[in-house]
C-alpha cells in the first residue's frame, strides 16, 4: 500500500515537473509574421530575429569622414523568444527633429525607452540613438515596432532606407589590422568592421539572455588610408572595466565620446562606451587592442554581424 502511494506521488511530481518545464519553455518565434507585419525581411540567428533599417537618407560627416550605415548608422530591432512570445530590444537612429514625435510614439505603444545618447561628436547633422525595449505576444511586438519605425519615416517624410549610399575610400591592409587585433572583420562599402562578443559574461535582461546578435558586443569600424584612417566603435564593459578601458583609449590618442547604459534591468551591470579616432590605421588598431586587453578573456577570437 505504501509503495503504491509512493509511486503515485512520484508520478505526480514527475508530471508536475514536466508541465512546468513545458509551460516555461520558450516558443520559437514566428519570423514570417514579424516580416509580414513590419514589412522588413530580417535575419535569424540561434532563435532570434533582427530587422535592420540602414539610414541611407542621412548624410553625416565627422572630421572630414563620411559616416555610412556600416560605420554605425543603422537602426535595428531584435526579437528574442520568450515563454509568452517575444522580447524586443532596439536602437533607433533619430535626427533632432525626429526625437520628440518618435519617443512619444514609443510611450504610446507601451514600450520603454532605456537610453538616449550620441555616438559621435562634431557630427553634421547631429544624430541621436534611442534604445527601446518591450515584451509580449510576438505579433503585438511586431506591430509596436512597426509603429515606431513608421513614425520615423513620417517625421522625415520618407523611408530612411530608400536610396543607396556610395562606398567610402578604403586602402588599409586588412590583414595587418586582423593580426594586431586578433580578430577577422567584414568589409561593407569601404568600411572594415569587427564585432566581438563577450562569451565570458552571461548577460540577461528580465531573465532573457542578451546575445552578441542582440547588441551585447564590442565593435570597431575602420575606413580611410593607412596614414589617415578613422575608426568608430563601441566597447561593452563590466563596471570594473570602465576606468581602465577609458584610460587606455585616451592614452592611445582615441577619443572617448560617450559612456552610458543601453539597458536598465540587465544582470550583471553593463556599460557601453563609444569612441572615435583619426590617425595611422595600425596605431589606432594597437590602441584598441590595448583597450580590449582590459576586458574579458584575453586571446579569444570570433566574429558576428550586428
Amino acid at each position: 500500500m505504501r509503495s503504491t502511494i509512493f509511486i503515485k506521488r512520484s508520478l505526480f511530481f514527475l508530471f508536475a515537473s514536466i508541465f512546468l518545464l513545458v509551460s516555461n519553455a520558450q516558443q520559437p518565434l514566428d519570423t514570417a509574421a514579424i516580416a509580414q507585419i513590419t514589412g522588413i525581411k530580417g535575419k535569424s540567428n540561434n532563435g532570434e530575429y533582427k530587422i535592420t533599417i540602414p539610414q541611407n537618407d542621412l548624410s553625416v560627416e565627422v572630421d572630414g569622414f563620411k559616416i555610412i550605415p556600416p560605420m554605425g548608422l543603422g537602426t535595428w530591432v531584435d526579437f528574442a523568444p520568450t515563454k509568452d512570445g517575444a522580447m524586443i530590444m532596439g536602437d533607433i537612429i533619430l535626427t533632432e527633429t525626429d526625437l520628440k514625435p518618435v519617443q512619444q510614439e514609443v510611450i504610446k505603444q507601451g514600450l520603454t525607452i532605456t537610453a538616449i545618447h550620441n555616438h559621435f561628436v562634431r557630427n553634421h547633422p547631429n544624430v541621436i540613438y534611442m534604445h527601446i525595449g518591450g515584451s509580449g505576444k510576438t505579433d503585438e511586438m511586431a506591430r509596436k515596432a512597426k509603429a515606431v519605425l513608421d513614425k520615423v519615416a513620417d517625421a522625415r517624410g520618407h523611408n530612411p532606407a530608400s536610396g543607396s549610399v556610395t562606398d567610402v575610400p578604403y586602402s588599409i591592409e586588412t590583414k595587418k589590422l586582423d593580426d594586431i587585433l586578433g580578430y577577422k572583420g567584414e568589409m561593407s562599402k569601404g568600411v572594415y568592421k569587427y564585432t566581438i562578443g563577450r562569451p565570458d559574461v552571461s548577460l540577461k535582461e528580465h531573465g532573457v539572455a542578451v546575445t552578441t546578435f542582440m547588441g551585447f558586443n564590442t565593435w570597431a569600424a575602420f575606413q580611410g588610408s593607412p596614414d589617415h584612417a578613422a575608426v568608430a566603435g563601441d566597447f561593452t564593459m563590466l563596471e570594473d572595466e570602465v576606468a581602465p578601458v577609458i584610460k587606455t583609449l585616451i592614452e592611445n590618442g582615441i577619443e572617448v565620446v560617450a559612456v552610458h547604459n543601453h539597458m536598465v534591468h540587465e544582470q550583471p551591470r553593463i556599460f557601453f562606451l563609444h569612441y572615435w579616432g583619426v590617425g595611422n590605421a595600425e596605431q589606432l588598431a594597437k590602441g584598441l587592442k590595448a583597450a580590449l586587453d582590459q576586458t574579458g578573456k584575453k586571446g579569444t577570437s570570433g566574429k558576428m554581424n550586428m
